[in-house]
Formats: C-alpha cells, structure tokens, sequence
C-alpha cells in the first residue's frame, strides 16, 4: 500500500471489532502484516486465536474484569499504564496494519495516553492502515477517520434476555 488511510468503525450497534476483525483477515491474506491492540478487552475472543495462527500480533491485557466504572482510583491507574504500555509496544512492531479496538472507550475513559494515541494515528508512518473502533469517537477521531461507519443497533437479543453466545457475540 501506498496510502494508509484511517478506518472508524463506532456507535452502539454490534460489529465494530467484528469488521475490524475481517479487514486484519483480509489483510494477512494478502501477505501484509497485522498488530492488534485491545484496549479495555482481555484478549480472548474468539476471532483472535486465527488471526493469531495466521500470524497478526494481538496485545491485550486487563488487570481487573471491572469496567471503568466500578473501579478505584489505584485500579484506574493500574489499567491507564497497562493500556499505555500495549500501544507503546505496538508502535515499536513494523506492520501494514494497525488495530486500536476500543481506542474510542479508551480515550473517553482516558485509560491511555491520549498524546500517545493521537500521535499513533497523525505521526503513523504514511503505508499504514489504522482502524480504530469503539462506541463514541472523540472529535478528532472523526476528523482523521477517512472511512467512517457507525454501527446503529435496530434490535439485538440481548433486549429479550439471550446472553452472549460463545462464537457469535465473542
């Protein structure tokens, strides 16, 4: 590639990682190479181990299953630094293309450096194709994004009790 562009694949419809996910699997077919940061996300979903096996970097890494919410001010600072690290390691890896998952929930919760993520995205070498994706984007996201499609929730069976399903939802 020539021209990496940036991808924003946001809102509260299911989908996002999942598309993030099929461009990664698009690109090592292709012979590119792939690193995937997860931000906020314990690394275990489903679609990562093939990506895994056909060769993507996968960094994700959570101290606590708390969400931001609920957690403590000693626990924030713990998953700040963690989320930090991942996306320093990132930016030291050579590749075609990088995924920041949950980069949107990230920067909102502020549970990474947010100068170190921007500048992840605007100093990127020029060959580099970034996909960023989570529920609500930052004003710059949206600016930078030259793909931007926002995931709209219609209906989901989670409205009607059915909880997520091993393969499908993660």
């Amino acid at each position: 590639m020539k021209n990496g562009l940036v991808h924003l694949y946001w809102g509260d419809g299911k989908g996002k990682t999942t598309a993030a996910c099929g461009l990664a699997l698009r690109a090592l077919g292709s012979g590119l190479s792939v690193v995937i940061v997860q931000f906020l996300k314990s690394g275990k979903s489903s679609e990562l181990a093939p990506l895994r096996a056909l060769g993507a970097v996968v960094l994700a890494e959570k101290p606590s299953e708390k969400f931001v919410s609920q957690m403590d001010d000693s626990e924030k600072a713990q998953t700040r630094a963690m989320q930090t690290a991942l996306l320093q390691k990132a930016l030291t890896l050579p590749c075609d293309m990088l995924i920041l998952d949950e980069a949107c929930a990230a920067w909102e919760t502020d549970m990474v450096d947010r100068n170190l993520l921007r500048c992840a995205i605007s100093e990127r070498p020029a060959d580099r194709e970034v996909i960023l994706t989570g529920r609500t984007p930052a004003e710059w996201m949206h600016t930078a994004a030259d793909y931007s499609t926002e995931m709209c929730c219609c209906r989901h069976p989670y409205a009607q009790g059915v909880p997520a399903r091993k393969g499908v939802e993660f």
